[in-house]
């Protein structure tokens, strides 16, 4: 149908709906003219097919079987059961097929052909041969059937084609929203480490300063400039990590006055491993000695796990360097066939008794170290440490040691 010829039909459907009805009355009235019944009897009969169209789409079952009986009373008159006469009824089948189920479509459809088909071979009026009034009929009657079938599993695959993008569409957002919920986290988890880091440093440096600054000025004055590396260190990492928060839609905004003139400047690689000598070297100007030892050959790491092995080394130092009674800790890295196992240990007072019951019942002990510094932060650190290590596909473990002190453990896959 021609899209302007359907938009009239849209736009009028009734006015289209008695033209078709029309069109079926003339055409199957025309065969009366000759008949057994005349001209007026079988237009009648034409006449009641046509009428009952009307409530084809909401009664199908219905209409099919009075445009059977319809047609059924004209073959047993002795008409000849040609196309057009049976019209009307292909025109319910249609319908039919189209609408109903596929057990109301056999029923219906059934008792139509037999309707129509035995009256027509079982009356002495009807002198056709018995093939052409069976094959003939019951091939014009089955075709609407087929063609209505084939209509609507057309409409339900359409359907559920429909369904699927929808769903997909659904799906594609929800997954978008846990990726940026996601995303928020692992921000907020970075934010957290590099200022926890950097102000614990800026803090020892600044106060170690102080005290040194009237014995020792010339090491006081070094110690201010480590004090201003660090808090330049602190703002570049914090800048990179709020950049990532900006959204692609504010490229498009004017720039503000006072703004950062080259927002899109391409940032700094994320720390790794490899940047644990300057890390180590910033706890020594805060007064934590931390010694560092590898075993085994060096593997590259992926660099999420790169990532994760760093921060997890920065937020447990930075707990000791805070909270522990002691100026040493030890870093322990070994390198496994497919696995780096990464240790951080200090010797503070969390592995007498009393530390051990604060970590077990989830208490604010005044355990030092690192079991101070996750007391102290409501196990947060600890929660953080360990959702870093299952997004690296490594899995982490903290407690008290035997020997005294406290330990962080983390193993991160190696690249194969």
């Amino acid at each position: 149908m021609p899209p302007s010829w359907r938009r009239f039909a849209d736009l009028h459907p009734r006015l289209v709906e008695s033209a078709l009805l029309l069109v079926l009355y003339a055409a199957t009235a025309r065969q009366y003219a000759q008949g057994p019944l005349g001209w007026w009897g079988g237009a009648a009969t034409a006449a009641g097919a046509c009428l009952a169209l009307l409530w084809r789409r909401r009664a199908p079952g219905t209409v099919t079987l009075l445009t059977a009986v319809c047609t059924g009373t004209l073959g047993a008159a002795g008409y000849l059961l040609s196309p057009l006469l049976m019209l009307p009824l292909v025109v319910a089948l249609y319908e039919l097929a189209a609408r109903s189920p596929q057990r109301a479509v056999r029923a219906c459809g059934g008792a139509a052909v037999a309707v129509v088909v035995l009256p027509a071979l079982l009356s002495d009026r009807n002198h056709e041969s018995w093939k052409l009034t069976t094959v003939g009929t019951v091939f014009w009657l089955v075709l609407p059937l087929v063609l209505g079938a084939a209509v609507r599993g057309r409409q339900a695959y359409l359907e559920a084609v429909r369904a699927r993008a929808e769903e997909a569409e659904r799906t594609r957002e929800e997954e978008a929203r846990h990726r940026v919920a996601q995303e928020r986290v692992r921000i907020a988890r970075d934010l957290h480490d590099v200022v926890a880091h950097h102000l614990a440093l800026a803090n020892a440096q600044a106060g170690t300063a102080a005290y040194l600054a009237r014995a020792r000025p010339r090491e006081a004055e070094a110690l201010l400039g480590e004090l201003s590396r660090t808090t330049a260190a602190a703002l570049r990492e914090l800048k990179a990590a709020v950049g990532l928060l900006r959204r692609p839609e504010d490229a498009d905004e004017p720039a503000r006055p006072g703004a950062d003139p080259d927002p899109d400047a391409p940032l700094e690689p994320a720390p790794g491993l490899a940047r644990l000598p300057g890390l180590v070297a910033a706890f020594a100007a805060a007064g934590l000695r931390v010694t560092v030892t590898a075993e085994g050959p060096r593997r590259p790491l992926p660099p999420v796990a790169d990532l994760t092995g760093y921060r997890i080394v920065q937020e447990a130092l930075t707990n000791v360097a805070k909270h522990a009674g002691v100026d040493a800790a030890r870093v322990r890295l070994v390198y496994g066939a497919d696995r780096l196992v990464l240790t951080v240990s200090d010797e503070g007072r969390g592995g007498g008794p009393s530390a051990r019951a604060s970590a077990g019942d989830g208490g604010s002990g005044s355990d030092g170290g690192i079991a101070g510094g996750f007391r102290s932060h409501g196990g947060f650190g600890l929660i953080g440490m360990r959702e870093r290590a299952e997004a690296a596909n490594g899995r982490l473990r903290a407690g008290p040691r035997p020997e005294g002190g406290f330990a962080v453990t983390v193993e991160l896959p190696l690249d194969p």
